[in-house]
């Protein structure tokens, strides 16, 4: 909990891509790299995931969008400048980062980050996203994108991205 942040992934589906492949069911894991440069920021992933799609042979299915991060949240709306500064405004009025939390108190808590707020933020937004995929691409509403909200940068983040169904 304190000090790093490190991601609980086997080897396998590390920086490369993991695979498996029965009959027409294909499965593809990756892990999408997200730097950081801002403690609160959002970032638009869809373009990043939809090439993650792709190249994962499936044509038919679902992809799994999934945080590793406790302070890291993924979730779906509109990508745009003005939303992004209200979505940070409401975080902000919601959970209050200088509010008495127990977390940020030594006596209660062995994190020296003081991110509380974080923790309760990503709780709100969530870890994980699933997208349905139909013709080997995103399946998504004219203005929905899929957003990444770092809580506690900057840091390096990162996600774990599986696409699995009919190739």
């Amino acid at each position: 909990m304190t000090k790093s942040s490190a991601a609980n992934v086997p080897d396998s589906a590390g920086a490369a891509a993991a695979e498996s492949t029965t009959g027409g069911f294909a499965i593809r894991a990756d892990i999408l790299s997200v730097p950081t440069d801002e403690r609160f920021q959002l970032i638009d992933v869809t373009d990043r995931i939809a090439r993650i799609v792709s190249a994962s042979g499936v044509r038919e299915g679902i992809v799994s969008v999934w945080s590793m991060h406790t302070t890291f949240a993924v979730f779906m709306n509109e990508s745009q400048p003005a939303l992004h500064v209200d979505i940070r405004r409401l975080l902000e009025q919601v959970v209050d980062r200088d509010a008495d939390w127990r977390h940020n108190n030594p006596e209660h808590s062995d994190c020296d980050r003081s991110n509380a707020d974080a923790h309760l933020r990503a709780m709100l937004l969530g870890h994980s996203l699933s997208v349905q995929v139909s013709a080997a691409a995103l399946v998504l509403g004219q203005w929905q994108r899929i957003i990444v909200a770092e809580l506690d940068g900057p840091r390096t983040r990162t996600l774990r991205v599986q696409a699995m169904g009919i190739g």
